[in-house]
């Protein structure tokens, strides 16, 4: 018996079904928490116990510290026709610098990678994500934790979401941009934090948001 062929439990069979159901409906992977509750799990830590079991016998790959890590295998692997997979160069967090590769090296094994639906790309080259730190952002609903996609660009329009390195600082910063005339004004969505003003030649734009992923 290989283990594709290996009985499965009532639960596991459930929740394997919930998973393929759920990438069918969405064209990403559920989280834990998602499991529990569409499968009426009593706690995650019961569903992680499975899933391992799952991934143990060949049906599915989990990426260990990702929220949607969930990879089915084998026959029971969901058409990726409406998938589509972009790396993740870390995270965007005031006061560290941010390293964006070239093109030639961005699907190196160098970086992890997440699935996204291929909708929230389509026409943006070279998408990427970055994973968010803090909650300067929090009234866009992006908090702490989630998963921003990037598409690169050097001249935002006014009010877009970017990723800005403020160059003398050697930071990059989530925020919204305003040129306004010789300086511009990154503007946090947090009404307890003051926006950043400097010089415009001060700002490079390491690209702009063009979806975000929940992390739960």
């Amino acid at each position: 018996m290989t283990t594709h062929q290996r009985k499965l439990s009532d639960r596991q069979s459930r929740i394997l079904e919930f998973i393929k159901e759920f990438m069918r409906n969405h064209q990403f992977p559920p989280t834990v928490r998602d499991i529990q509750a569409g499968c009426e799990i009593s706690s995650t830590s019961v569903v992680d116990y499975n899933l391992h079991i799952l991934q143990r016998h060949g049906y599915l790959r989990r990426l260990p510290e990702v929220s949607r890590g969930i990879e089915l295998l084998g026959e029971h692997a969901a058409a990726r026709t409406n998938v589509a997979t972009i790396p993740i160069y870390g995270s965007i967090a005031a006061g560290e610098p941010l390293h964006i590769p070239s093109v030639a090296s961005r699907h190196s094994d160098e970086f992890e990678s997440i699935d996204v639906p291929s909708t929230m790309i389509s026409g943006k080259e070279n998408a990427y994500g970055l994973r968010v730190k803090g909650d300067s952002m929090i009234d866009a609903f992006i908090a702490d934790g989630d998963l921003v996609i990037m598409q690169p660009l050097d001249i935002p329009n006014r009010g877009d979401m970017v990723a800005a390195e403020i160059k003398d600082r050697e930071e990059v910063t989530l925020k919204r941009f305003f040129l306004e005339g010789d300086v511009v004004r990154l503007q946090p969505e947090n009404p307890s934090m003051e926006p950043i003003r400097v010089a415009a030649e001060n700002v490079l734009v390491r690209g702009r948001v063009v979806g975000v992923i929940r992390s739960f």
